[in-house]
């Protein structure tokens, strides 16, 4: 049995039967035909995100069109307490959007606008819907783009990024969503509008914004957000460092930030991911090497040549076996290409994989390489690492075989291990996947009782009821204590004062 799916609960169970039909008729009185989804084939595709591995047929898909909708649906679900889960373009990596069998799963796919892009105050207001890619498509012919650039950017949504404050590769320099976000309106699960931010860059009272950016869908349903536009770089020049040693490529990491250089983006592969990559897009990689570090370099066509030239030498000084500098943007994008591509990449090479995604601090790096590497070949199970470098956002992605009896349980042990590993360093178990399901062991391992206490607290004041995407992101104490006594977690734990 899986140490992290909640059990399953069967969709033709007759008690949910009779309690889909009375949802049903209510739902309708204000709902359109197509936007109740209540047969089994209509519901099969919500019954997970990109965490694949973990599954559940809802009890019925809801499709609204318009807020008035939305807040009728909540009110409803609220008045019967049956939980909700609200989903985007289903993305997310960390079975956030994982439904429950006895509730609604709150699609917002129809809430595709851009409401409103002003390139004076450098904003656009958007539904939850609009795609993270579609913004900067809007913006480009102002001169202007919307810096979070996740890897699934051509899918996912801004209501997802919100719900998981998603970063991309160059988050380095522009930051995650929370530093591009302005204002967001949510609704609650009793059915109030509620607006948190403003058009200002500060607005007064708690931060509750923050707070809410990240919160993956457990305090609210984002129904519009107000987006930061940042002017397109006079230039952007990507260099691609080839190494011998994944270990020395880590260090180099470390020199480049230290000599005082941010770069727009500064990400990493190691063997496996490099040659994946390669042979699934043709980037020019080169495929013997241990590691490869991709560095962008972008502003005025001065700094550029400037910060490029003094990476080229860092990177030489490093012991970069060969260090290849853009000609041209087709260049730079194809060296971001297979980068972008790396997880569908692997996906080619194994039956399966499970996507990790821990933080750590940069100065770690070679040593968690060193130990991930270990925990490897103990598990017997190979791991390809592709990671945003610069801020120490790890994505190991472990290869797996889930028709191989034990092997997925197998699979998320280590996975665990290596999480645990990132919070040993003085690092955080999510960079920006989020916790979900997938982590929330994890949880056990990074907070102690009391600030999980504040955790629920905080989810206590937003949805009192505990019925918007509940059991996920924060774990009971129960659920910590069984953690916390199995046998597979007793000989490695340790008790961890981050503070």
């Amino acid at each position: 049995m899986s140490l992290i799916q909640p059990p399953q609960i069967p969709f033709d169970d007759p008690r949910l039967t009779a309690s889909r039909a009375d949802l049903v008729r209510e739902l309708r009185a204000f709902l359109p035909d197509d936007a109740v989804l209540e047969r089994l084939e209509e519901v099969r595709p919500y019954e997970c995100d990109g965490l694949s591995a973990y599954r559940q047929l809802p009890l019925l898909v809801v499709l609204p069109r318009t807020l008035d909708e939305v807040q009728q649906v909540l009110r409803l679900c609220h008045a019967r307490r049956v939980p909700v889960v609200a989903r985007g373009a289903g993305t997310g990596l960390s079975g956030g959007a994982l439904p429950r069998g006895d509730g609604v799963v709150l699609s917002l796919a129809r809430f595709t606008r851009i409401l409103e892009l002003d390139p004076l105050a450098r904003t656009a207001r958007v539904e939850p819907g609009v795609r993270n890619l579609a913004i900067s498509e809007a913006a480009a012919p102002h001169g202007l783009y919307y810096a979070p650039d996740p890897s699934s950017q051509i899918a996912c949504t801004i209501g997802g990024n919100v719900a998981e404050n998603s970063g991309g590769v160059h988050c380095l320099k522009y930051g995650l969503t929370v530093h591009n976000v302005l204002s967001v309106k949510l609704v609650t699960m009793e059915g109030e509008l509620i607006e948190l931010g403003s058009a200002a860059l500060d607005s007064a009272g708690y931060d509750l914004l923050a707070l809410y950016i990240g919160s993956e869908g457990m305090l609210g349903v984002t129904v519009e957000a107000t987006v930061k536009l940042l002017p397109v770089p006079e230039r952007a020049q990507a260099l691609l460092a080839a190494y011998d040693d994944v270990e020395r490529a880590g260090q180099a990491v470390g020199e480049i930030i230290a000599a005082g250089i941010i770069p727009a983006g500064l990400e990493m592969m190691d063997g496996p991911a490099i040659q994946a990559a390669e042979a699934f897009v043709h980037a020019g990689y080169p495929t013997d090497a241990a590691a490869i570090l991709i560095c962008e370099i972008d502003g005025t066509e001065q700094e550029v040549a400037e910060e490029g030239r003094r990476v080229r030498d860092l990177l030489l000084a490093s012991g970069a076996t060969e260090v290849r500098a853009s000609s041209d943007d087709a260049e730079r994008l194809r060296f971001w290409k297979g980068r972008k591509a790396a997880f569908p990449a692997v996906g080619r090479i194994s039956p399966d994989y499970y996507c990790m995604d821990g933080t750590i601090p940069r100065r770690a790096l070679p040593d968690v390489l060193r130990r991930t590497a270990e925990l490897s070949a103990q598990y017997g199970l190979r791991v390809a690492n592709v990671f945003h470098a610069g801020d120490g956002n790890l994505h190991p992605l472990i290869l797996f075989d889930a028709n191989q009896p034990g092997e997925l349980e197998r699979t998320e042990e280590l996975g665990g291990r290596i999480l645990e590993l990132c919070v040993e360093v003085g690092g955080t178990i999510t960079g920006e996947h989020g916790v979900g399901i997938e982590k929330i062991n994890q949880m056990c391992v990074q907070f102690s009782p009391e600030e999980l206490g504040q955790f629920h607290a905080v989810k206590a004041a937003f949805d009192p009821q505990g019925l918007l995407n509940p059991g996920k992101g924060v774990p009971t104490p129960r659920r910590c204590s069984e953690y916390r006594q199995l046998p597979t977690h007793a000989h490695h734990s340790h008790t961890h004062d981050h503070h």
